[in-house]
């Protein structure tokens, strides 16, 4: 496979890494694909996210360390709206605007996170779902927030936007580390940074990243380049798709 012969071209190169560097272990990251494309009738895509982890003289690291591996999306600032049931029917109550929230975010560690790290150190790093720094702007009620919050996490869980697996990392004679990470149907394109954490005694001892770009392929392209360079026109174009459609079905009925 493509990736192991990344991987073994990866290892080769460490030893002279390792030599060239300070005291740190060297974590070297890959990832399976570095480019995702979005076709119609997309499915989704499962990215195998792997490397190695050596201590300076080229050695393996040891058996006493963990990897978290965090997936993370094209941020978004985006307004919540919280709905509330009147007289028989649902409408728009509370809302609450964030500055900055993962459009994916996708953790897998080789334990769980509060066996690793601390809750500060977790963080820190944001280390898992429960961690994520979603700032609200202006101010705003601290119970409210975590109400908010909470709903968005779970729905983003609930249409794999949002993913944590805490036994999702596989280690290899304390050196190989792999992981999978599903990006699903409803991803967004954009630019997704793949970030490696290899943790010791509760602290980072080494961290590395490489990037994943997630891109529309053909019609879907077109459609969404029109949508963005040409708006007014391609909104005119919508409507008036609509309106034919409305008039061509409502000729075919009368001639039933």
């Amino acid at each position: 496979m493509r990736w192991l012969a990344s991987l073994m071209l990866t290892l080769a190169a460490l030893p002279a890494a390792a030599s060239a560097q300070g005291r740190d272990p060297i974590l070297v990251p890959e990832v399976s694909q570095h480019e995702v494309l979005v076709q119609q009738g997309f499915t989704g895509q499962t990215l195998i996210l792997y490397g190695a982890l050596l201590d300076p003289d080229g050695s393996r690291a040891g058996d006493d360390f963990d990897i978290v591996v965090i997936l993370r999306g094209p941020s978004e600032p985006i307004e919540i709206r919280e709905k509330q049931r009147f007289a028989g029917i649902w409408i728009n109550a509370e809302a609450m605007s964030l500055r900055s929230v993962p459009s994916f975010f996708g953790l897998a560690s080789s334990a769980p996170i509060d066996e690793i790290v601390d809750e500060s150190t977790a963080a820190i790093y944001e280390f898992g779902l429960d961690y994520l720094q979603l700032s609200p702007t202006g101010t705003i009620d601290p119970e409210q927030h975590a109400r908010f919050t909470s709903g968005l996490v779970q729905l983003r869980k609930e249409s794999g936007l949002f993913q944590q697996n805490e036994e999702g990392v596989s280690i290899s004679e304390g050196v190989l580390y792999q992981a999978r990470i599903s990006l699903p149907s409803n991803v967004v394109v954009g630019r997704y940074v793949a970030e490696t954490f290899a943790v010791r005694d509760g602290r980072v001892i080494a961290a590395a990243s490489s990037e994943v770009t997630v891109r529309k392929e053909g019609f879907d392209r077109d459609v969404a380049e029109q949508a963005q360079e040409n708006s007014f026109a391609y909104g005119l174009l919508a409507v008036a798709l609509s309106l034919f459609m409305g008039w061509a079905a409502g000729r075919l009925f009368a001639l039933v």
